[in-house]
């Protein structure tokens, strides 16, 4: 069985095009978030309370940010083992 030619281009470009939808779609899953609370939470800011002096009001809750990193060191280590198959060509 011959395998076809891969343009080697298209492979990578196609790979990095999929990437950020993967890590939205693995966010959504694990926060239980809609696709527009996800671009809805991406926008917010920290604010400042105005009951409490000096007191933030964060964008995200500690646990959600954790979690976004967790998920974004899985996807980009998915990522990098996807391409590893290049670095040996080099």
């Amino acid at each position: 069985m011959s395998k076809e030619p891969i343009n080697v281009l298209l492979d990578i470009h196609t790979k990095l095009s999929a990437l950020p939808i993967i890590f939205r779609e693995r966010v959504c899953e694990e926060c239980n978030w809609s696709t527009p609370t996800f671009y809805r939470k991406m926008r917010g800011r920290d604010k400042p309370n105005p009951n409490e002096k000096g007191k933030i009001i964060p964008a995200l809750s500690n646990a959600e940010k954790q979690k976004i990193i967790e998920i974004m060191e899985e996807v980009y280590a998915a990522g990098d083992e996807y391409f590893e198959k290049y670095k040996k060509l080099s």
